[in-house]
């Protein structure tokens, strides 16, 4: 099935789990090791308000087709409200989740581990 045909929140599901598994190869490949410190050392990554800001960091380089599926999950009408954050920090981190879940059904995953070291910058650049 083509990626632009799945729907926006089964993408995002998909693309939470991308985010999730890119966070601990990295985590992993930094030496972390213990399992209490991986898991507080991920809520860095996986937070709302921390996928909210990466986005920041990748906008100005999405291409066109990038963009779209961004502001596809942006712009998606989830069925949860957040617990914590506000609904914008939750959409845009929805829009990047749809991204990366985009990019790997594409098969573009040189592109979705360069955005993810461009998206969180402080924590990799020391890989």
């Amino acid at each position: 099935m083509s990626p632009t045909l799945i729907p926006t929140l089964a993408l995002a599901y998909l693309g939470d789990s991308v985010i999730e598994l890119l966070v601990r190869d990295m985590l992993v490949t930094k030496g972390i090791c213990h399992p209490k410190d991986l898991n507080k050392a991920s809520r860095d990554f996986v937070t709302l308000e921390s996928q909210s800001n990466a986005v920041e960091n990748i906008l100005p380089i999405l291409t066109e087709d990038e963009m779209a599926m961004f502001k596809r999950g942006r712009n998606s009408k989830p069925h949860t409200v957040p617990k914590h954050g506000d609904r914008i920090q939750y959409l845009r981190a929805t829009g990047l989740e749809v991204l990366f879940g985009y990019l790997y059904k594409s098969g573009k995953t040189e592109r979705m581990n360069e955005l993810f070291q461009i998206a969180f910058p402080t924590e990799t650049e020391t890989n």
